[in-house]
């Protein structure tokens, strides 16, 4: 068993891995996107959101491969989920001019996506519990959830694909495109992808040698570690955006950079295994505190669509809460979580 400095430096290795190789990811697709002529929400919700998100479908994927623990990349991706939405907006916020503006195509079409994902994905654990028990005679609830189930999120995010694409149509036509390198930034962005491949691994092993040297559950592990850790370039791409006054990129990257997750890095674990089996209970509150959160974040921006200093804190102190919620969880205190 690793000792717990290894782990720290697992840890620290692992986010400054990730981070790095987001940055580079994120900065060469936004070239690209540049150079090809797609509008700055579809930049943030698909381009610089797919990039950063990156770090969580390698986490999934490597963590149910290698170690067979899938519930750290739906911890991961959970904790990531709630981290982007309380408190990225509310740091980008608070680095720019101390607001942020919103508009009606992110509060209506961005975020309403985003809901339907959250429904989407928990329609797809029900349904592995009802239709793939692992034991019928058991009072967990614990199901299978297979390759076909794993389409029906995957199905959707190609609809937000679809839409998106057909956005940024008209946009083209009059955009003035930028002139790069094309082929120095796809090797930029190969490099990039390989360097997160590294960190994730780390931060994945450092998530299973905390949870056996403390006796805890890997799942709250990739909720704390592996979900900090790849939220990472999230952070810098939103307040970098925030600082340039580009709002809506950095608004357009969270919702964009959760859609992902939950709608593609998820399944692609499942789809990785074949079949992983997954625990409604332990899943159910984590997913009840992310739509808490979510709602709390929208009915916040959807005032005057600002995102104000004052507002920031209050998303801030819920992020928080959740903290010490998931403090709580692991020293007994409560017992939501299985």
């Amino acid at each position: 068993m690793p000792s717990l400095p290894l782990l720290i430096a697992f840890t620290v290795a692992g986010t400054a891995l990730a981070w790095k190789g987001g940055d580079y990811l994120v900065n060469a697709s936004e070239r690209l996107g540049g150079h090809y002529g797609l509008p700055p929400v579809v930049q943030g919700a698909v381009i610089a959101a797919v990039g950063s998100s990156f770090p969580e479908l390698s986490s999934t994927v490597i963590a149910t491969l290698r170690y067979g623990a899938f519930e750290i990349g739906v911890g991961a991706v959970i904790g990531s989920a709630v981290y982007n939405i309380l408190v990225i907006p509310a740091v980008s916020a608070l680095a720019g001019e101390g607001q942020l503006a919103s508009n009606r195509d992110l509060v209506y079409k961005e975020a309403q996506f985003y809901l339907l994902s959250l429904a989407v994905l928990l329609l797809a654990f029900t349904l592995a519990v009802l239709y793939y028990p692992v034991d019928a005679t058991d009072a967990r609830l614990d199901g299978q959830l297979t390759w076909l189930l794993a389409l029906l999120p995957l199905t959707l995010y190609g609809l937000y694909v679809f839409i998106q694409y057909h956005d940024s149509v008209d946009y083209r036509r009059t955009a003035t495109r930028t002139q790069v390198d094309v082929g120095r930034q796809w090797a930029i962005l190969g490099g990039a992808l390989l360097t997160i491949l590294v960190g994730a691994d780390l931060l994945v092993r450092a998530a299973v040698g905390f949870g056996e040297l403390f006796g805890t559950s890997t799942f709250l592990w990739g909720l704390t570690v592996v979900a900090a850790g790849t939220s990472i370039p999230d952070t810098f791409v939103s307040v970098a955006a925030a600082r340039v006054g580009n709002a809506s990129m950095s608004l357009a990257n969270v919702f964009g950079s959760n859609v992902f997750a939950l709608l593609v890095a998820l399944p692609a674990g499942v789809l990785a295994a074949g079949v992983v089996t997954v625990d409604l209970a332990s899943v159910v509150p984590m997913m009840a505190f992310l739509i808490f959160a979510s709602i709390a974040f929208f009915a916040i921006l959807r005032t005057d669509m600002l995102l104000t200093t004052r507002e920031s804190y209050v998303l801030l102190g819920l992020y928080l809460l959740f903290v010490c919620w998931l403090v709580a969880e692991s020293l007994g205190v409560t017992g939501f979580l299985p």
